[in-house]
C-alpha cells in the first residue's frame, strides 16, 4: 500500500482559491473547506488516472495537509503530491489572489453584486469567487486549453464534466481519434480570468465585465501577479517532461471571433512581437493561426500553439449559410473545430512535430487541403458524415437542461440517410427556419 502526506499550504491562502462549500449543491455535502478540498483533489487524482483508496485533508497549525492512499507505486503519489502543492502555491495560483486585491482596491471587483445579470434561475444574483482551475490534471495532461473564465455552475456541481463545453470537447476529441479512457488527458482548461461567475451575463456585450484588459491588468503584471504566465509555464511542462524534448505541451488559445474572443484577445496584447501583422501593422489573433512562442522571455522551451473558437461557439452562433467557407456557417465551425482537436492528437503521437506540420495534416483530413480554406470537403467519407453529425447536434439543441437533441450515432444515422449524405444543411435535415 502506498501512503503519502503533504503540506498542502496555507489555510487562509487556501480558502481563498477554493470556493466557500455554502456555494455548492447540498447534493455534495460540504460542510467545511476540507470536504470541498477533498473533492476537487479526488477529481484531479481521477483526471490524471490514479486510483485512490484514500484521501484525507485536515487543518492544522494554520494549514491543510493532504494524505492520499493507493495501491498503486509510491513515486506516482508523491509526484502527484509535490506538485498538487506546488500549483497552490505563492509562486503560481497564489498570485491569483492579488490580483484580486488589486480589483477590491480599485472597486472594480463584481459591479454587479447581489443584481440578476442573465435570466438563469440557477445562477441567481452575479457572484464572483476566484477558481483556478480546480478539479483538472496536476501532472498527466496532454495539452491545455486557455479559455476565458469558469461558469458558476462548475462551482454548483463541483465538476466541469457537466458543463456544456466539457461534453462538447469530448465529443471532438473522440471524433479525433482519442480513446475515451484518456479524454481526461486532453481537457485541461486555464482562464484569463480565474474567477467563476455567472455562465452568461458576465462577458457578452454590454455586460462585458471580464474584458481583455481585466486579465492583462490583473492577473498578467508583476512578479506578485503574472498568474496566467506562471500557471501556463507549469503546466505546459509537467512532471517528467524530456529534458531533450524540442518543445512544451501544445497550447489551444479558445475564443471565436462570434463568441468570447477574451482569450486570443489576451493572447494578442502579451505576445504582440511574435505574432503576424496584416498589411495595416495589426498584429493576428485568427482562427486557425498557429506558430510558437515562449511563455516568458528565459523560458527553456518555446510552446507551440494554435488559436481556436471557443469549444461552444458552434452551437451558439453556428448556422446553415450559402457560404460554407467561413464562420457563423455550421459547417466551417465543425471543421476548425476538429482542426483543434486533431492538432492536439497529432502532438500527442509526435511531439516535436512542428505547429505548422500539425495543422497541415489536421486541415488535410478535414478540409482536404493543408491549409484549412474554403469549404470543407475531406477525403474519408466516415469524416465527411463526422463532421455533418456533429453540425446537427450543435445545430438541433434541447434547451432543458442544455444538451443536443440528437446523440452522436442518431445524428450520424441522420446524415447517412439525408438526401444529400454528409451535409447538414441539405433539404430533409436542414433545421427549419435556419
Amino acid at each position: 500500500m502506498a501512503s503519502y502526506k503533504y503540506v498542502f499550504g496555507d489555510a487562509e491562502k487556501i480558502e481563498q482559491l477554493f470556493p466557500p462549500p455554502k456555494f455548492a449543491d447540498a447534493s455534495l455535502g460540504f460542510h467545511d473547506y476540507t470536504d470541498v478540498i477533498k473533492h476537487y483533489t479526488k477529481n484531479s487524482l481521477k483526471a490524471d488516472g490514479i486510483d485512490i483508496r484514500e484521501a484525507e485533508v485536515t487543518r492544522a497549525d494554520g494549514k491543510y495537509y493532504i494524505r492520499l492512499e493507493s495501491t498503486g507505486e509510491q513515486h506516482v503519489l508523491e509526484t502527484f503530491g509535490n506538485r498538487h502543492a506546488m500549483v497552490f502555491s505563492k509562486d503560481y495560483a497564489q498570485k491569483a489572489i492579488r490580483g484580486m486585491e488589486l480589483m477590491k482596491e480599485l472597486k472594480v471587483w463584481n459591479p454587479m453584486d447581489g443584481y440578476h445579470v442573465n435570466d438563469s434561475q440557477t445562477d441567481g444574483t452575479s457572484k464572483w469567487h476566484l477558481f483556478p482551475s480546480l478539479g483538472l490534471n496536476v501532472m498527466n495532461q496532454k495539452g491545455i486549453l486557455l479559455l476565458h473564465y469558469p461558469p458558476w455552475a462548475v462551482v454548483q456541481l463541483g465538476t466541469f464534466e457537466n458543463a456544456i463545453t466539457f461534453r462538447r470537447w469530448e465529443q471532438l476529441l473522440t471524433c479525433a481519434g482519442i480513446e475515451s479512457k484518456d479524454s481526461s488527458f486532453y481537457k485541461t482548461f486555464m482562464e484569463v480570468s480565474p474567477i467563476a461567475a455567472p455562465g452568461s451575463g458576465e462577458s457578452e456585450y454590454p455586460n462585458d465585465y471580464f474584458p481583455i484588459m481585466m486579465a492583462s491588468g490583473f492577473f498578467d503584471g508583476g512578479p506578485d501577479r503574472d498568474y496566467i504566465r506562471s500557471m501556463l509555464e507549469l503546466f505546459l511542462n509537467p512532471p517528467g517532461w524530456p529534458e531533450d524534448r524540442k518543445y512544451t505541451l501544445p497550447l489551444l488559445i479558445c475564443g471565436s471571433p462570434l463568441y468570447d474572443p477574451q482569450s486570443p484577445g489576451w493572447f494578442r496584447t502579451a505576445y504582440t512581437d511574435v505574432l503576424p501583422q496584416d498589411e495595416n501593422g495589426v498584429p493576428e489573433v485568427n482562427v486557425m493561426q498557429t506558430g510558437t512562442f515562449k511563455v516568458f522571455p528565459h523560458s527553456q522551451r518555446e510552446t507551440p500553439y494554435l488559436i481556436s473558437n471557443h469549444m461552444i461557439a458552434a452551437g451558439v452562433t453556428g448556422k446553415c449559410t450559402n457560404d460554407p467557407s467561413t464562420i457563423p456557417d455550421i459547417r466551417q465551425y465543425e471543421a476548425q473545430d476538429m482542426v483543434s482537436a486533431t492538432f492536439l492528437k497529432i502532438y500527442s503521437d509526435n511531439p516535436d512535430i512542428s505547429p505548422q506540420d500539425a495543422k497541415s495534416q489536421a486541415c488535410q483530413r478535414w478540409f482536404g487541403n493543408a491549409g484549412g480554406t474554403g469549404a470543407p470537403k475531406p477525403a474519408n467519407e466516415n469524416d465527411q458524415l463526422t463532421l455533418c453529425a456533429l453540425a446537427q447536434m450543435d445545430l438541433f439543441f434541447e434547451p432543458d437542461p442544455p444538451r443536443p437533441k440528437y446523440t452522436f450515432e442518431e445524428a450520424w444515422q441522420r446524415c447517412k440517410t439525408a438526401t444529400d449524405p454528409g451535409n447538414p444543411c441539405c433539404g430533409n435535415i436542414e433545421p427549419v427556419g435556419n
